[in-house]
């Protein structure tokens, strides 16, 4: 039985690229889910465990958004528990790879939470914005579009890697790039996402700061969509 220390050293020795990926995920959460895993793997919990755990984390976060009061510390709360539950997101696959016991079932199943737990995200600000009435509707007009953004955006690059295996076929990746476009990417990162709830206290300002940050995924998955397609058509 490998000690917590002894995991936590085998995945520092074990880590993905960090060029091309949004900076949260690149210096905090990536950081924060090696801890995670060491400890998980030390406990005997599972890769798969750990995505239930992670799944279940982030569903706590979301009904809390929808049936708290609007206030500073319900705003947090639903934040904590989203970054929580991402960076188990990120742990699961260390475990996986740490234990040995990485797989297609895995794999799948962590696709799956994830292709839920994204558009969910903004479809409980769609309904927490009818309960509050303080919000405005047009809100959560934003967070539907927003939803079909995210979705659209998470199809398009799992199909895109599968139809690049398929067809061996070389489709133009937003991977690449130093620490400058780690933090130009910032905004289309799943920890900007999280964190954005701090603010779901002030009506004003998390309405500003969540249609900002629509707009830039917006533009992002547009051309990354499109980069994805011209590649796949390549001869």
């Amino acid at each position: 039985m490998s000690s917590y220390t002894e995991n936590l050293q085998r995945l520092r020795g074990a880590q993905k690229p960090g060029a091309g990926v949004p900076a949260y995920t690149r210096w905090i959460n990536r950081r924060l889910a090696r801890h995670v895993a060491a400890a998980a793997a030390a406990l005997h919990i599972t890769a798969n465990g750990v995505t239930a755990i992670s799944a279940v984390i982030s569903l706590a976060g979301l009904i809390t958004l929808v049936i708290a009061p609007v206030t500073w510390w319900s705003g947090l709360a639903v934040a904590a528990l989203l970054a929580a539950g991402y960076v188990l997101d990120s742990a699961d696959g260390q475990v996986a790879r740490l234990t040995g016991t990485g797989g297609p079932a895995g794999e799948w199943l962590d696709h799956v939470v994830d292709a839920i737990r994204t558009p969910a995200i903004h479809l409980a600000v769609v309904v927490a914005v009818w309960a509050h009435t303080d919000y405005p509707l047009w809100l959560g007009g934003i967070a539907i579009a927003f939803a079909l953004i995210a979705s659209g955006q998470f199809m398009s690059q799992i199909l895109a890697e599968q139809l690049r295996a398929k067809t061996d076929r070389s489709v133009a990746s937003s991977e690449g790039g130093g620490v400058v476009k780690s933090f130009l990417i910032l905004p289309n990162d799943m920890g900007s996402l999280c964190w954005i709830f701090v603010l779901w206290g002030a009506i004003p300002a998390f309405a500003v700061a969540y249609t900002l940050l629509f707009a830039a995924n917006s533009i992002h998955s547009i051309v990354s969509m499109r980069r994805k397609f011209l590649g796949l058509r390549k001869p």
